[in-house]
């Protein structure tokens, strides 16, 4: 596994790192104990050190989960978690919160469940529309001086709250949604972290799965998200509907779809000059390694223009974040055939 370096004075990590929230929320039923575990065991194995978590995952079980596996082996891991969003008191509705009060609440619930002394990546989860970024990143920079926290993020930020954060203290990384169809951050994210020095962390990099080669009608979401097949049965949209990204690509690279878009992710800047994929290691199903090497017509069709597909990245409006205003609207000229595929399937 080769690894990179958060900013240019930052940690060391993993160059492919874990979200783990999928082992215990919002993809349908949660994993059970034994095939988390066996994850986590195999991607420690093959090298992965960066796992990505937060105290909303469950919420709470999926940073117990992390606890329970890395018991004895803290030193071989670099733990992510965040904070600052959560569910009311009805878990009707997500609320924001950066107030100083809820980073010390926070941070020592995800100590504890955790089974740790500090984190090595402590993330705003949401901006809070309602705390001064300035008061939040000080209260977290109090858990840097402590030792309970070693490097401070923020999640899904815009470029003014990032400079502002920044000031009142060195953001290491800023974690945001980024993929072959989800490019919004080209537009000033990106160029921002290169000019403060801060690591980009991109989540979702297989679209939330949509680019993982295995989604090719609803039926195939209706296990793990249910939220968009619900969407599409109340519009009454035909229940086979192809998704655009697995009929775009040849069948003979579908199978590796995922690991042609993580290293789209990876080597984004270096397959835009030289229009070619060359993974040398991609671990299937069945654990087995093979190498994977796309020619130069599929790579050439294959990444989205940043403006291919249009609609909001969460099924709401209301639902994005907020400090997001660039990021939230990601209207574009997608055809109209796939427009409509990707309307049928409730995703945008």
């Amino acid at each position: 596994m080769k690894t990179r370096r958060l900013g240019p004075n930052g940690p060391e990590v993993s160059a492919v790192g874990l979200g783990c929230m999928g082992m215990s929320a919002f993809y349908g039923a949660p994993s059970d104990e034994a095939t988390a575990q066996g994850v986590l065991a195999r991607a420690l194995e093959l090298g992965v050190t960066l796992f990505d978590t937060a105290e909303m995952y469950g919420p709470y079980t999926n940073e117990e989960l992390l606890g329970r596996a890395f018991a004895g082996k803290r030193d071989k891991v670099f733990l992510a978690t965040k904070f600052g969003i959560g569910y009311n008191a009805e878990r009707t509705a997500l609320k924001v919160d950066g107030s100083p009060a809820n980073v010390r609440r926070a941070i020592e619930g995800s100590l504890k469940r955790l089974n740790t002394d500090h984190v090595d990546l402590y993330y705003l989860h949401r901006v809070d529309p309602d705390t001064p970024i300035e008061d939040t990143v000080g209260a977290m920079a109090e858990l840097v001086t402590e030792g309970k926290v070693r490097f401070l993020g923020l999640s899904e930020a815009a470029p003014e709250t990032l400079r502002k954060a920044h000031a009142t203290h060195p953001i290491t990384a800023l974690q945001t949604e980024y993929s072959l169809w989800s490019r919004e951050p080209e537009d000033a994210i990106l160029k921002t972290c290169e000019d403060l020095g801060i690591g980009f962390v991109p989540y979702s990099p297989l679209g939330r799965g949509f680019l993982s080669g295995d989604i090719k009608s609803i039926e195939d979401l209706e296990a793990w998200q249910a939220r968009q097949v619900r969407e599409a049965k109340r519009r009454r949209l035909p229940r086979q509907t192809p998704v655009c990204g697995t009929r775009a690509w040849p069948k003979r690279a579908a199978d590796v779809l995922a690991g042609g878009s993580l290293y789209w992710v990876i080597k984004g800047a270096i397959l835009v000059r030289q229009r070619i994929i060359a993974i040398d290691e991609v671990e299937d199903d069945h654990g087995l390694r093979c190498g994977l090497y796309l020619d130069a017509e599929l790579v050439r069709t294959a990444p989205a223009p940043k403006r291919a597909f249009q609609g909001w990245r969460y099924l709401e409006p209301g639902d994005a974040p907020r400090d997001l205003d660039a990021l939230r609207d990601a209207a574009g000229g997608l055809p109209d055939e796939l427009r409509a595929e990707l309307m049928a399937l409730g995703a945008w």
